[in-house]
């Protein structure tokens, strides 16, 4: 059943989504996706595709987001597009990937194997704050490989992308801040390719809820929609004020709570 309760947490969940999209570089599918594991069943949505409906709703979530926080980076030059048409082509063909199987793997293996990634990530993050050389420049044929590796785990995932695209980009010698505008714009893309899969998907089940499109609860998507787009100019902001040193430290502990979180949780 929807209540106003219900959109109102929701709502909420948006605008803290919109704040890490913007200072960060990510969706916030990693916050969305367990949000919408715990209330969509008081929404009446059963259980057998409560996951799948979590994972898309979050994705098309991630468009908006994701593509409000691109636009902010994108006024204040904080988008390398040399680096994201290199990264396009990989993240379409893993998002799209991604999304068919999910319907193939376990669920219960998927949060162990993205978490010792987000781990290793967390850590070189940390001990590359001090960096200042590149460890590899981009190539087009690397980039793709990334690109599309990223793109299938983020859409196993339900998230955008950023918690691994922008360790990836900052390694190859992109500044924090362009790395996290960068990331938002391929966040977008990759986040509308794995959401088409799943709309694609869900169009053939038969026990969807009223207001869905395949698997994409339009009512959750709106509810937080309406305010993260909103807010992520205000993380857009947060990266112009606070030094790369400080980024870099607030995104390496946010990937270590991400990481435990899918260990042991």
């Amino acid at each position: 059943m929807i209540t106003l309760e219900l959109l109102a947490v929701l709502v909420v969940i948006g605008a803290f989504v919109g704040v890490l999209a913007g200072l960060l570089g990510i969706g916030g599918g990693l916050v969305i996706v367990p949000a919408l594991l715990f209330l969509l069943p008081m929404f009446g949505i059963k259980a057998a595709i409560a996951m799948q409906m979590a994972l898309a709703t979050s994705l098309a979530c991630i468009i908006l987001t994701s593509g409000s926080s691109a636009l902010n980076h994108y006024r204040a030059n904080n988008v390398d597009m040399f680096a994201a048409k290199f990264l396009i082509p990989g993240v379409i063909v893993g998002g799209f990937g991604g999304s068919f199987i999910a319907e193939r793997v376990p669920s219960d293996y998927l949060p162990p194997i993205f978490g010792c990634i987000v781990l290793c990530l967390s850590i070189r993050m940390f001990t590359s704050i001090k960096a200042t050389v590149a460890k590899g420049q981009l190539s087009v044929t690397n980039t793709f490989i990334s690109g599309a590796t990223i793109g299938t785990i983020s859409s196993l995932a339900g998230i955008g992308g950023g918690s691994l695209l922008v360790p990836y980009l900052n390694r190859r010698g992109i500044d924090m801040r362009k790395a996290v505008g960068t990331s938002s714009f391929c966040s977008m893309i990759l986040a509308a390719s794995g959401m088409l899969g799943f709309v694609l998907h869900g169009s053939g089940s038969d026990i969807l809820p009223a207001h869905s499109v395949g698997y994409v609860y339009l009512p959750a998507l709106l509810a937080i929609a309406s305010s993260s787009v909103l807010t992520s100019r205000i993380g857009v902001r947060l990266t112009s004020v606070l030094p790369t040193a400080t980024l870099k430290k607030i995104f390496s502990v946010l990937l270590l709570v991400i990481a435990i979180r899918m260990l042991f949780f």
